[in-house]
């Protein structure tokens, strides 16, 4: 596996394997990779001839007083991990290397990014969409993978890829979780004792709302209540900084359920940001 740090030396690479016709298969990501991570480069692999992973910090998707310097960094590890997997390129830039000091263009999908986390990080999907922009224009991916546990960023990512024309399939994986159900995250690290055996309750509250509403319950409002009240029960450390089902395809908030829907929540505890989802399909 080679490890690159300049944009022009994967730019190279990536024109040569455009050149001999190569597939592609690109997996983003900012590091300190866990089992989650495994699962999407293992997919890269499977479907493509050479596998290109990211690790950045991208400066840009973090907002004023958020934990851009306290994000878990392990390159070494990282780059193990990778290697193990079967990654023939691991891209690996400064902040530098990939923003000019005068760069003043952004890439963006308002209308899928006002609600959720989108709300309460207003400029966090402007960063992510402009950097993934940036990469795939360096790698020329045929695939890309992400993960499911961010359904919103997977959303934005699949608008921004075919109105841009970027011609790359963009594949989302399963959310990969821990014995108890808490959905992987290089943040869970960040976590105390105490928020860990809390966490789990995320995912237990995300599968209450489907049993509710796979049991008959319509109202959003009746569902969101119990999963709002377990939450309470079951997770005093953490502040609920959304709770909210909503259309999956256009991330606006619904009432009524009658199709398919996703019920999505973010918790914050003393060091840590936590996200996780539920597809709940309706007939």
């Amino acid at each position: 596996m080679d490890i690159i740090t300049e944009p022009s030396a994967l730019g190279g690479r990536a024109r040569e394997w455009a050149r001999a016709g190569r597939q592609v298969g690109f997996v983003p990501t900012m590091g300190y990779l866990h089992a989650g991570h495994e699962r999407l480069m293992a997919l890269a692999r499977e479907r493509s001839e050479v596998v290109v992973a990211s690790v950045f910090v991208n400066p840009t998707q973090f907002g004023p007083n958020e934990d851009l310097d306290a994000y878990p960094r392990d390159l070494d590890r990282d780059a193990a991990l990778a290697r193990r997997i079967g990654v023939d390129v691991l891209f690996a830039p400064r902040p530098e290397a990939m923003y000019a000091p005068e760069a003043a263009t952004w890439v963006e999908v308002p209308a899928l990014a006002r609600h959720l986390c989108g709300a309460s990080r207003p400029t966090h999907f402007r960063g992510v969409c402009t950097v993934v922009a940036k990469l795939f224009l360096l790698v020329r991916p045929t695939l890309a993978v992400f993960g499911q546990k961010d359904w919103q960023q997977l959303a934005i990512i699949r608008r921004m890829t075919a109105d841009l024309g970027f011609g790359v399939e963009i594949v989302g994986a399963p959310i990969v979780r821990e014995a108890d159900g808490l959905a992987l995250s290089s943040r869970n690290v960040r976590l105390t004792p105490a928020e860990r055996a809390e966490a789990a309750a995320i995912n237990q509250g995300l599968a209450l709302a489907g049993e509710l509403v796979r049991g008959g319950e319509g109202d959003v409002g009746r569902v969101l209540a119990a999963v709002r009240a377990r939450y309470a029960a079951e997770m005093p450390s953490g502040t609920v900084d959304y709770l909210a089902c909503v259309d999956p395809q256009t991330i606006e908030p619904v009432t009524t359920i009658a199709g398919p829907v996703l019920f999505a929540a973010a918790v914050q505890f003393s060091g840590a940001r936590l996200i996780d989802n539920r597809f709940v399909d309706v007939k």
